[in-house]
């Protein structure tokens, strides 16, 4: 692309980076910026200065990001790498960058989750393995503190252009100001035709106050009208004076705003329809616009259409299009199908706008994209559709719409947020749409109704899990008054409202709770809609929580089967939610080595799915972690329960139900491992957390005190582990009763306290005990059986009973060796008659 003739030009050379990332296209009419690009050189180059951020600064319109496009290809030649990272959304900022990570040699955040990909390009930018020489430009910046942690420093340059002054005090800034007048006018001389004089030129330029985006739409304008400079000057005159009348807003510029508004009324003579177009864009996000949003509406969206004549004309909306383009009132990018107007010429725009026609475009946009939305928001193929979504629906106000299509597509983008893990997101979304409805619609209203919904799921998802149940319990009641028992928004809650009661401990109730919505569901949608189905996943889970491991087995098989078949239609989601949880359950039948082989399948497939660091992928990567740790295979499970928990940790926070799941998962495996120090450092900060995210009278709270106790005594603190153990069975008793595996495995661990302590009759008696109920609960060869089988054969030694002990231990050691092995970790203390330990892993509800 031609340049401007300069000393910079000069420095070009042939050679091309390595790496070249989605750097916008070159203006081919750039212009002039000589001293500001040297300096820009000269600043970034600089020994004393190179490993500090630049930054572009000004307002709307004066070009920085031009500078930038221009800076990037004129000394291209100085990097091996030159990537471009669009800044105005900072969510999407880690995105960008890991797409970085194939280039740099490190894994992908496909294999390794957006999170990580994005620390390791940044480790190996700031290492300059293996492209010292690289060049980051991050555009249109907001706030310092959106992005400034996850700016690069390190041997390359980072470039960051943006209105916000602020960066003034974080990194070393070059303002853009305006253009010099000689600038203006050479810039002129390529967009306006030949014939201008240099006088008619520098009047233009200085009417336009020197504006660059002004200019190229006088430019623009006089090139496809054929207008003389004059009559341009005469009209600009003219608009001026309206537009001081006006009393336009002093954030505008008012060259900007004459410029734009001759242009404008210059198109509308010539297409119409293309001012139609552009006023709808307007009332869009300032991001691209997917070109196909413009398509023909569905014939019960078409008649509320203000736009419908156009849409319905595929030749004239082409020409409108190519018309905007043309008179440089919006950018119109062919190669990615997209369209993007200016924020400050939307905003114009939005200004001569009555009210009411206000309301009527944004109405046009709701339209534009319900209609555009692909439906089933928890199916990942169609996450990337509502991605390009997401950034129109706050701008465009979807919560003001009392229209249902629109009010369900707002929430199918709530379900799309916290289906793809974007729980904040989601929760402010919803809280907006609350707001706004139930002021608009009242209490009862279907649509408020399903937001509460929406808001409950969210609500768990993060945790929060009595806000969740007490939210879901007052709003099924409203449900069933309102819309009654039988009605698909009450049926779905209902579902939903089993997870409450899941999360409150109260694991019988959950099991009745879902017994009869499954009746419900099988009744009004069938036994093989994704629906029931999703419920039959969430009965086999009840079960599984109260030990029935058989019949939690048999309903997962049978969820798992009729979801992949295309009946179904089953999100991947939720496929890959039933393939876990069969994993899941066939670990807790003991079956190790199986689990394994179908969790590793499980976590593939998620990581391939939905990425490595989506919540579902990071459930299955614990369970898998605990697999393999019981299947002996002690290092694998380490390295995959250290990675979760950072991951958890650093998405969630430290007291997020999964973080604190994974913190009992690392625990365990650095216990396995003789990292007694550790495990217990982690396992008593995870201890105080737990009771104030369940309470102190939860199962799963005394599950992570049995585990606590279990390391005070294998760290020699045996008193403060007995009376913690004994605290803990006698809880797990009031809650779920003796027969329950959980209460089991306590027992199993406080007989265990009880020989450490000397009480070996005491211990002997328990353990009999336990190991009959065990063996009527999970059979003989369950590795929970055998270890209190070997437990008891220790105890009887110590009490003299040798040939009892021999008997018990022949059979238990026969059952080892054909269970888990000879090498298996378990099978080798049972050998050295040692006592074995078991653990507690909170499964995720």
């Amino acid at each position: 692309m031609p340049i401007s003739q300069s000393s910079g030009a000069s420095r070009e050379t042939g050679r091309q980076p390595q790496v070249w990332g989605k750097v916008p296209q070159q203006n081919k009419n750039f212009t002039g910026r000589e001293d500001l690009l040297d300096k820009l050189h000269t600043g970034v180059t600089s020994e004393v200065t190179a490993v500090v951020p630049h930054a572009l600064h000004g307002f709307g319109g004066v070009g920085k990001t031009h500078v930038a496009i221009e800076y990037a290809y004129r000394f291209r030649h100085e990097y091996d790498l030159v990537w471009w990272i669009p800044a105005d959304q900072p969510m999407l900022v880690r995105s960008s960058l890991a797409a970085l990570a194939p280039h740099l040699g490190v894994p992908s955040s496909s294999a390794m989750g957006v999170e990580d990909a994005s620390a390791a390009v940044l480790d190996a930018l700031r290492r300059g393995e293996p492209y010292s020489r690289w060049l980051l430009v991050f555009d249109n910046a907001e706030q310092p503190e959106d992005i400034n942690e996850i700016v690069p420093r390190g041997p390359g340059h980072v470039l960051i252009t943006s209105r916000n002054h602020a960066w003034q005090s974080v990194v070393d800034t070059l303002p853009v100001d305006v253009f010099t007048r000689a600038e203006s006018i050479e810039f002129l001389s390529k967009r306006v035709p030949s014939s201008t004089s240099l006088d008619d030129r520098n009047r233009l330029a200085d009417q336009l106050g020197d504006l660059p985006l002004a200019l190229e739409q006088a430019g623009a304008l006089q090139t496809e009208t054929g207008m003389s400079v004059e009559q341009y000057l005469r009209l600009l005159q003219e608009q001026t004076a309206q537009l001081l009348g006006a009393n336009k807003a002093p954030d505008y510029p008012l060259s900007m705003t004459a410029a734009w508004s001759l242009s404008v009324s210059q198109l509308k003579a010539k297409l119409p329809e293309a001012v139609e177009l552009l006023r709808c864009c307007a009332f869009f996000g300032p991001d691209p616009i997917p070109r196909d949003v413009f398509g023909v509406l569905p014939d019960d969206f078409a008649p509320g259409s203000r736009l419908g004549p156009l849409l319905d004309n595929p030749i004239l909306l082409s020409k409108g299009i190519k018309e905007l383009g043309r008179y440089a009132l919006a950018r119109i990018d062919s190669d990615n199908r997209t369209i993007q107007v200016h924020r400050l010429i939307q905003a114009l725009l939005r200004d001569e706008l009555s009210e009411e026609e206000h309301a009527s475009f944004r109405h046009e946009v709701h339209l534009l994209l319900a209609a555009a939305s692909p439906g089933l928001p928890d199916d990942n193929v169609l996450w990337p559709r509502y991605a390009e979504l997401l950034s129109h629906v706050t701008p465009a106000q979807i919560e003001v719409s009392r229209d249902p299509r629109i009010r369900r597509f707002a929430l199918d983008v709530v379900r799309y947020l916290y289906s793809s893990g974007g729980y904040q997101s989601a929760r402010s979304l919803v809280g907006r749409l609350i707001e706004r409805w139930r002021a608009d619609s009242g209490e009862e209203d279907q649509h408020v109704l399903s937001a509460h919904r929406h808001s409950g799921i969210v609500l768990r998802e993060l945790g929060d899990y009595r806000a969740s149940f007490e939210l879901n319990r007052v709003t099924l009641a409203r449900m069933r008054e309102v819309l009654g028992p039988d009605h698909e928004e009450t049926l779905l809650l209902t579902n939903s409202h089993g997870g409450d009661l899941r999360m409150r401990g109260d694991f019988a109730a959950a099991l009745a709770h879902d017994e009869g919505s499954l009746r419900q569901h099988r009744a009004l949608f069938g036994p093989k809609h994704r629906r029931t189905l999703r419920t039959m996943n969430n009965l086999a889970l009840d079960y599984m929580l109260l030990g029935d491991y058989q019949k939690a087995s048999e309903l997962q098989q049978t969820a798992y089967t009729l979801q992949r078949s295309s009946d179904s239609k089953s999100s991947q989601q939720s496929i890959l939610t039933s393939w876990n949880g069969l994993a899941r359950i066939v670990r807790l039948r003991g079956e190790y080595s199986e689990a394994c082989d179908i969790g590793e399948d499980a976590y593939d497939s998620s990581v391939q799915e939905l990425g490595a660091d989506h919540p579902r992928t990071l459930r299955a990567a614990k369970d898998l972690s605990i697999a393999k740790r019981r299947a002996g295979l002690i290092d694998e499970a380490f390295e995959i329960a250290q990675r979760t928990f950072e991951l958890e940790e650093r998405i969630f926070g430290r007291d997020h139900p999964d973080t604190l799941a994974a913190a009992l998962c690392l625990a365990n495996a650095q216990r396995t491992r003789g990292e007694i120090d550790e495990a217990l450092e982690l396992l008593r900060d995870t201890a105080a957390r737990y009771p104030r995210r369940y309470g102190d009278e939860h199962p799963f709270t005394f599950g992570c005190d049995m585990n606590l106790a279990l390391l005070l005594r294998v760290n020699g603190e045996v008193e403060e582990a007995n009376a913690l153990d004994l605290r803990c069975l006698e809880g797990f008793d009031r809650t779920l009763g003796r027969e329950h595996h959980y209460s089991l495995t306590c027992a199993i661990n406080l007989a265990s306290d009880l020989a450490a302590r000397g009480e070996t009759s005491q211990a002997g008696r328990l353990g009999e005990e336990t190991l009959a109920q065990l063996r009527e609960l999970l059979g003989v060869d369950h590795p929970l059986t055998l270890a209190c089988a070997n437990n008891l054969v220790v105890d009887l030694r110590v009490r003299g009973a040798l040939a009892e002990a021999e008997r018990l231990e022949a059979d238990t050691f026969e059952r080892y060796r054909r269970v888990l092995g000879e090498d298996h970790p378990d099978t080798a203390v049972a050998l050295r008659g040692e006592r074995l330990d078991f653990d507690f892993d909170p499964p995720a509800l």
